[in-house]
């Protein structure tokens, strides 16, 4: 029932209606809550540690601490299974010369980093006739 009010009359308790509309998305949760890493700003309002902390008890997986000589990033966290694949001082490097340029001494960037490894196997037998 919607009532149209008239501005030129007082307005009371009685004369004023009120709707409230309430939505809700639903998703499931996700752990662990960081995919592949994390790179940590200086300045950033969650520490190196308490992040560290909640990875060990949110998920299984291992994550390695690579400690920062940066004045905007301090850390990067990264999944132990990507530096299999993907060599560490590489992936420093990039972290300083592509994600740095993106982020402020203050923020938190999640990673998600797709690794594809292929590899080539020679023989040096004849092949079979």
């Amino acid at each position: 029932m919607n009532r149209k009010i008239d501005p030129a009359c007082h307005l009371s308790s009685r004369s004023v209606e009120a709707s409230h509309r309430l939505q809700i998305r639903i998703r499931p949760f996700q752990v662990p809550l960081v995919q592949d890493g994390l790179v940590l700003g200086r300045r950033a309002a969650v520490g190196c540690y308490a992040l560290r902390k909640a990875l060990h008890l949110l998920t299984a997986h291992p994550f390695v601490h690579i400690e920062m000589d940066d004045e905007i990033i301090s850390d990067l966290i990264v999944r132990e299974s990507v530096l299999l694949r993907c060599p560490r001082d590489w992936l420093v490097s990039f972290v300083l010369e592509q994600i740095k340029p993106l982020m402020k001494a203050d923020e938190i960037l999640q990673l998600a980093i797709e690794t594809e490894v292929v590899l080539t196997v020679s023989s040096d037998r004849p092949a079979a006739t």
